[in-house]
């Protein structure tokens, strides 16, 4: 098993009680730390807004972050998980995320998905369209970048995106382009779009529905005439790991004391994804357990997103040292 580590950009209230003017030297140190460590590859989030409310709270840009950490690393490799089709032109990401292939030394990775933050949608002046366009347009810009990145130049007359002979160079210092990671489970056109594009995946559902999802991928991949094994299938983990399930319990009342001032009523929504069966919480055997059960349904990446980070690396470290070797071997 292969293994990413997010890095708290705020989106998740994760940065409250720093001073904004010290924001990004913590990011930089923990993926500094993270290019140390047994991590391959690190993430942050491609949002605009806070979660599960707006608020007036930092939320750092995820491209001038995959910028700036081509040029603080030196070996990890950066991704976002996922970066928003609808945000961007997808000829000038094509160009953005070339560039900082070229700032990093090839070490670029580009998940993409449809979206779903609707506040955030509407504030930024994007509108909100319904599901089946924005996945029809996530089909059109993968086609862009695709081409961009194997070509040097895109052209598509579509629906919802339009390039004419879009220059787009120097290429990718990646052989074949910057690797397409499709974020998101959707059976009749997400998987589609995946099987035909991606070099990764990235859902998740628990044991069957992993299990399940996987499946209907193989679906699209044999009647495309592609080879399943070639795409790695990937999860996210809202991860919390104590040496005790009393550590662990402190952990969770410690993450949950730090953002109530900041959540209100919305508090208990962002502790669902830690105190429910999505998140991966529990001892380190527990954890272990559960992410051996998942591996052996096929996933064969984890990417973690530990809320504690900012403030206190322990939980990272029982990961580090007891997890990870666990499962890599």
């Amino acid at each position: 098993m292969r293994f990413g580590i997010f890095i708290p950009q705020g989106w998740r209230f994760d940065l409250v009680d720093i001073d904004p003017a010290a924001h990004w030297s913590t990011m930089r140190s923990l993926a500094v730390r993270a290019d140390a460590g047994p991590w391959e590859s690190l993430w942050v989030y491609d949002h605009f807004h806070t979660t599960p409310v707006p608020s007036d709270e930092a939320t750092h840009e995820a491209w001038t972050l995959m910028s700036a950490f081509a040029a603080s690393t030196s070996r990890i490799r950066l991704g976002q998980m996922c970066t928003c089709m609808g945000y961007r032109n997808p000829a000038y990401l094509a160009k953005v995320a070339a560039t900082v292939d070229h700032v990093s030394a090839g070490r670029v990775e580009m998940g993409i998905g449809g979206g779903w933050y609707e506040h955030e949608w509407r504030a930024y002046g994007y509108g909100f369209p319904e599901v089946p366009d924005r996945l029809r347009a996530l089909r059109e810009g993968v086609e862009i970048l695709s081409q961009a990145w194997r070509t040097g130049s895109a052209t598509l007359d579509g629906a919802y995106f339009q390039a004419d002979g879009a220059i787009v160079r120097p290429l990718p210092i990646q052989e074949g382009g910057i690797p397409i990671w499709i974020a998101g489970a959707g059976e009749k056109v997400t998987l589609r779009i995946a099987a035909e594009y991606a070099s990764y995946t990235n859902f998740n559902g628990g044991v069957e529905g992993f299990r399940h999802k996987s499946e209907v991928l193989r679906g699209h991949t044999d009647r495309l005439g592609r080879d399943f094994a070639e795409i790695t299938r990937s999860a996210n983990f809202n991860t919390v790991v104590g040496e005790t399930e009393a550590d662990v319990r402190e952990r969770l009342r410690a993450i949950e004391a730090r953002v109530a001032p900041y959540t209100g009523d919305a508090t208990a929504g962002l502790m669902e994804k830690l105190t429910t069966g999505e998140g991966l919480v529990g001892t380190v055997e527990q954890v272990t357990e559960r992410l051996a059960a998942m591996r052996e349904v096929g996933l064969g990446y984890a990417i973690h997103y530990f809320p504690e980070s900012a403030y206190d690396l322990s939980g990272v470290e029982l990961f580090e040292q007891r997890v990870i070797p666990a499962l890599s071997a």
